[in-house]
């Protein structure tokens, strides 16, 4: 949940993909939404690395939500970047898995930009690596971009990265070699004007190169391709939605979608989610709004602070708005990427809607929230957790995920040989299964060990060498 520029901010529902993505660890992308002015802050005139240490650990010690479990020992002299230093102050929280990578630092600049108009930089894809088999995959495209100018789209797989022809290293060498890490270094820094030749078998099984340049480019939240659309199951009018990440861009896509909704009678939904790492606060509110016709004033979310802090704790009621619809059933398609906002919406849906199920697999499991703490002089955004989230029924405990929550869940895999959003697709036609009656094999409940998400998951760089868009947006390059 983000806010421009102001100097703290409260971030719900930060994501954590999975285990093992691009440098090994957890990943995870942040939500903002109105917050604190922080204690000022004296003697910091330069950036030194002792200079925003000090800065860091003020803002932990006042304001982290589980201050018992903050390593405050932590020596700052052991330590060279900002990360490793965050790292070692969160490590007791991060044993009991409250804390999973979701503490980090990051440039102003950078999340102020992608928050307010989706600005990023990258070929513009989203990718999926497997150890067992090393390979990786195309599962997303994003339109406008180097990527799908190239003709890349879900289920094209990569072969080899070179910085040109004459220097390919196939996948399979770099897997073996350094596991998704080297693959994520081999694709180079997140900067525009960053140039590789990949060698790729395309959807239709054609082996070639692909020269690419890393571009700016606007990441659109709601696919213009195959975002918001209509899908028919024998004489019903399902309403299916894939929304990539919670931005303020999402906003007029959102509303449009549930007018066309509304303006076809629209009750039942697939809301997919399945790489949705979080976002913006006021975005995961109007997606409840969007679907609470009926429900003005009912409470659709709850934020508790530490008990220091229990004079911010906050009731958000759901306040329908024109667009809103009354669905009677919703399927949210979600996996172990799926977190923060998307889980907030989730969880916020659950005691309201009495047919809702999560098709896919677990979602992620992260019911606490980030605020954003600003050292404005050096471009520092520290992201520190410090929220709890719950529902109306005080469901505010899903650190394992949500399948153990949601009051039915159905089993389906990830079909990259389909495009998103098509009826025929595994996730998807799962979802119209479940909406028909026509049954399922549940979730099991437990979250993704450590293990199976090392072997299989999406691709991420290192934590400290994340753009803003890929804290956000899970397996972003």
């Amino acid at each position: 949940m983000r806010t421009p520029s102001t100097a703290i901010s409260l971030a719900c529902l930060a994501l954590l993909v999975s285990c093992g993505g691009g440098g090994g660890s957890n990943n995870n992308a942040g939500t903002v939404a109105p917050a604190p002015t922080p204690t000022p802050t004296t003697g910091i005139s330069a950036c030194s690395l002792s200079a925003r240490q000090d800065f860091t650990l003020a803002a932990f010690n006042e304001w982290y939500l589980f201050p018992t479990l903050l390593n405050t020992s932590a020596s700052k002299s052991d330590f060279t970047n900002l990360q490793e230093y965050i790292d070692a102050l969160v490590a007791p929280a991060r044993a009991q898995s409250k804390d999973r990578f979701f503490s980090y630092v990051m440039s102003i600049a950078e999340e102020n930009a992608f928050s307010n108009s989706g600005a990023t930089a990258g070929f513009g894809v989203r990718l999926r690596y497997d150890t067992t088999n090393l390979r990786v995959f195309v599962i997303e495209t994003f339109e406008g971009t180097a990527a799908l100018g190239a003709k890349m789209d879900r289920g094209t797989e990569i072969l080899g990265i070179g910085t040109s022809s004459a220097d390919i290293q196939s996948v399979d060498t770099l897997m073996a070699a350094g596991g998704p890490a080297a693959v994520s270094d081999a694709l180079g820094p997140n900067t525009a004007g960053t140039t590789r030749v990949l060698s790729i078998r395309d959807q239709s099984g054609v082996v070639r190169e692909a020269p690419l340049t890393k571009t700016e480019f606007a990441l659109d939240p709601v696919s213009d391709r195959y975002g918001a659309k209509l899908i028919t199951d024998g004489a019903r009018k399902i309403g299916y939605l894939n929304l990539r990440t919670f931005i303020q861009p999402a906003d007029p896509d959102l509303r449009a979608a549930f007018e066309d909704f509304r303006n076809e009678g629209v009750t039942e939904l697939i809301i997919d989610f399945r790489y949705n790492g979080g976002g913006a606060i006021n975005i995961a509110e109007l997606m409840g709004n969007l679907m609470g016709r009926n429900l003005g004033g009912q409470v659709f979310e709850q934020s508790t602070w530490r008990p220091s802090k229990s004079n911010r704790n906050e009731i958000y009621r759901f306040t329908p708005v024109a667009q809103s619809i009354a669905p009677t059933k919703i399927a949210f398609i979600g996996t172990g990427s799926t977190a923060s906002a998307s889980e907030l919406v989730i969880n916020g849906m659950q005691p309201w809607v009495n047919d809702i199920a999560l098709v896919g697999s677990n979602t992620f499991g992260k019911p606490v929230g980030q605020s954003a703490f600003d050292l404005t002089a050096c471009d520092d955004r520290l992201r520190v957790v410090t929220i709890q989230i719950e529902n109306a029924d005080g469901n505010g405990d899903y650190f394992n995920g949500l399948a153990a929550t949601v009051p039915n869940t159905c089993r389906a895999s990830d079909d990259i040989t389909r495009q998103l959003g098509d009826p025929e697709e595994a996730m998807v036609s799962t979802a119209l299964d479940y909406l028909a009656g026509r049954g399922c094999t549940a979730i099991a409940s437990t979250r993704t060990t450590v293990q199976s998400a090392i072997n299989s998951g999406v691709l991420m760089p290192a934590l400290e060498g994340r753009s803003a868009a890929q804290h956000e947006v899970p397996g972003l390059y």
